[in-house]
């Protein structure tokens, strides 16, 4: 047994893939997975999906929201409009009332039908339209029957017909319709998700055997990801929503179908100089494993980073998003190698990499594209920048300043047709009034004020303030905006409100409701945009000096991500405007695309540069470059069209935002796959040559006079082949 050999068994690779070893992974990765799965099923039922774990905690909305509890049980009014463009009939009028009467008896799923008030006409003489308000009672479970309370109600007024048009809108309608959007999404994007990585690992393997390791190697990672984060939702105070347990699914199968390909790729390589398999990925995982563990690490802390968010959804994706990497990342580096090594060669079948079978390094489409850049390389980086900013020209066309609920939906619900129907005959702000909650001996200093600021309906506070909600000496206002609920407009007018009420000695004022809520949502993720983008640069950095042991490497690199974010933000923006047709982006668009594009992006530039450092200290840096090029080429591409492919099912939800991230997201991992890497940071290194370690000492022992065990993660001198595997 040579020197290499025995320092390799006493490490942690022969604790994953030995004769033994192996069998005890397996066993206590199937052991986990019995126990963690029925708790995984549970996430959904975890999940808190109110107005709270959304706002910002310490914003004036959120304050109010948690105030009026003490008024009332929190609630939501769902709006039944009622509209004929020729005028109400009689029989309209019969049935208006009848349905009201019948809402006042319904109990069911929160529904307050006592509390039911209306109806109300348009104020035409010839009434076209009317409005039926029905609270519905938001308590810990309220969101999750949000859905079946506006089906009760739908079951009672009726769809309308022979002219007369019925629709649930307001907050409630509008929730319900989030709600089914929502509905399913772990399944949807968990069997989308799967069915993209099927394909691509087929296309990539050619094996119909070999993708079943690594989509069990997932489907382990997730569930025990998912199992973990329920435990901390229930015990630990986790917030979980929607969109973080949905980008969980997504970020699980892409990172770690993403590891499983790089380790299989260099457990190929290794297959074909020795002939024991325990050996062949013991050397795979000790050489591969610096650039897949910095690269879990990059996004682990990236997704870390999100706790420093203002917007309580922001910051709970953060330790959801890191968990289920970091899951990933265990279960690639222990499981997925044991399985590995457990089925043998056989599982590359057809394609069986042989003892002493050709190395594709020296041939191929990536070996010939890394000598023609070598030729004129600063042309060739200079032209891809140049080409990368002007895309990057396409940002003047985004409009990062949220989505109306109207422009939320890739098709039309009922309740965006409602909130059409009743903009056109009642104020535009019914149904989502304004919540003002004042100090006693103020409030009716606070109404007037109120009632005084432009884009307030003044009767819809139904002065004396005498008559509304007391509780320990606060006042509970409501007031109705002529804006719509979602608009500018009606932003325009909190922020006035809120001066006037503000503006008042002693009251102690603060102005909340759905609008409100909006324009803090605003503020919150300008702040975040501002105070995270930094920051995951900043980790990003420290990551890459850590694992380059260089300054000028990492530095170039983290420009051609930002310069990658930049081009992959432009051609978005100008394809949701002329080509999709969307109205806008949510204020959070911009940092969610590059927390995932620079820190799932740079594992690409991680993989590359680790495996040029590598050959650099055996050959030198120019030909280390064309080297690790060619041999980390294929299966990074492989990796990228698995990742862009996970996150572009995020477009089968009918959700604009998240097909909007789904889109940009995969169309920015493309870019960083097929040029930034493949081209920019190719002739990029290869122009700069050896001054790129700096000031590492390989930066002057080029040439392939610096030890290859200077190198992080490199091998020792390759060892013969070994002996016969079991």
């Amino acid at each position: 047994m040579t020197q290499v050999q025995e320092r390799q068994r006493r490490g942690i690779a022969h604790l994953v893939c030995g004769r033994r070893a192996k069998w005890l992974v397996v066993a206590l990765w199937l052991v986990l997975l019995v126990f963690t799965a029925p708790f995984a099923l549970k996430l959904t039922d975890a999940q808190d999906n109110d107005a709270a774990s959304w706002l910002p905690g310490s914003a004036e909305s959120t304050q109010v929201l948690e105030i009026s509890e003490d008024f009332r049980p929190e609630q939501i009014p769902a709006v039944v409009v009622y509209a004929r463009e020729g005028g109400l009939t009689a029989q309209d009028r019969a049935q208006i009332a009848e349905d009201v009467r019948a809402l006042k008896e319904l109990r069911d799923h929160g529904i307050r039908g006592a509390e039911t008030r209306g109806p109300v006409f348009d104020r035409d003489a010839d009434p076209r339209a009317a409005q039926i308000q029905v609270p519905i009672t938001m308590d810990e479970k309220g969101w999750e029957r949000i859905a079946p309370a506006v089906d009760s109600i739908r079951a009672d007024v009726g769809t309308g017909g022979g002219g007369l048009a019925v629709h649930i809108t307001g907050p409630g309608g509008t929730s319900a319709d989030f709600s089914e959007a929502f509905e399913g999404i772990d399944s949807t994007l968990l069997f989308s998700a799967m069915a993209v990585v099927i394909v691509m690992l087929l296309l990539t393997y050619r094996s119909p055997t070999l993708l079943i390791v690594p989509l069990l190697g997932v489907v382990v990672a997730l569930f025990t990801a998912q199992a973990l984060i329920y435990f901390l939702a229930e015990h630990a105070g986790l917030t979980v929503n929607g969109q973080s347990a949905g980008i969980l699914t997504v970020l699980v199968f892409g990172a770690g179908t993403d590891y499983a390909l790089l380790l299989v790729a260099r457990y190929r390589e290794e297959l074909r100089r020795h002939e024991d398999r325990h050996e062949a990925m013991a050397l795979a995982l000790h050489r591969a494993g610096p650039a897949v563990i910095a690269s879990g690490a990059t996004v682990v802390l990236s997704m870390l980073v999100l706790l420093a968010a203002e917007m309580n959804s922001t910051s709970g994706l953060g330790p959801v998003a890191a968990i289920g990497v970091a899951v990933a990342l265990i279960a690639m580096l222990t499981l997925f190698p044991a399985l590995l090594v457990i089925f043998g060669r056989w599982i590359f079948w057809p394609v069986i990499p042989h003892l002493g079978s050709p190395d594709p390094t020296e041939r191929g489409v990536w070996a010939r594209m890394g000598r023609a850049i070598a030729i004129r390389p600063r042309v060739i980086w200079g032209v891809t920048a140049a080409v990368l900013a002007l895309l990057s020209l396409g940002l003047i066309q985004m409009r990062a300043e949220g989505i109306s609920n109207a422009d939320a939906f890739t098709d039309k619900p009922d309740s965006v047709v409602g909130q059409e129907v009743s903009a056109r005959y009642f104020p535009a702000g019914s149904g989502d009034p304004l919540v003002i909650v004042s100090d006693r001996p103020q409030a009716e200093q606070v109404g007037r004020a109120v009632a005084a600021t432009p884009g307030v309906v003044p009767e819809s506070l139904g002065l004396p303030p005498g008559t509304k909600p007391v509780h320990e000496g606060r006042v509970l206002f409501e007031a109705t905006m002529t804006a719509p609920a979602d608009s500018e407009a009606a932003k325009e007018t909190v922020e006035r409100v809120r001066d006037a009420v503000h503006a008042v000695p002693d009251a102690d004022a603060q102005v909340g409701g759905g609008t409100a809520a909006l324009l803090d949502m605003d503020r919150a993720t300008t702040h975040d945009n501002v105070l995270i983008i930094p920051l995951v640069l900043v980790v990003v950095l420290l990551i890459l000096c850590a694992l380059l042991r260089a300054l000028i490497a990492p530095l170039l690199l983290i420009g051609t991500v930002v310069l990658s974010f930049a081009a992959a933000l432009g051609i978005s923006a100008l394809t949701f405007r002329y080509l999709f047709d969307y109205a806008g982006e949510t204020t959070d668009f911009p940092l969610f695309v590059f927390v995932f594009l620079v820190a799932l992006g740079i594992d690409y530039n991680i993989f590359l540069t680790t495996r040029i450092r590598e050959e650099a200290a055996r050959q030198g840096t120019r030909p280390g470059v064309v080297t690790g090029l060619a041999a980390t080429g294929a299966v990074i591409t492989s990796a990228g069209l698995v990742l862009a492919g996970t996150f572009a099912a995020l477009g089968t939800l009918p959700m604009v935002a998240f097909a909007e991230i789904g889109f940009a997201v995969a169309l920015g991992v493309l870019l960083d796959t097929f040029i930034v890497r493949s081209v920019l940071v190719t002739a990029l290194f290869l122009d700069v040559g050896p001054k790129v370690w700096w000031p590492h000492r390989l930066a002057h022992e080029d040439g392939g006079t610096a030890r290859p065990t200077a190198v992080a993660g490199a091998p020792e001198p390759e060892s013969r082949p070994s002996g016969p595997s079991e």
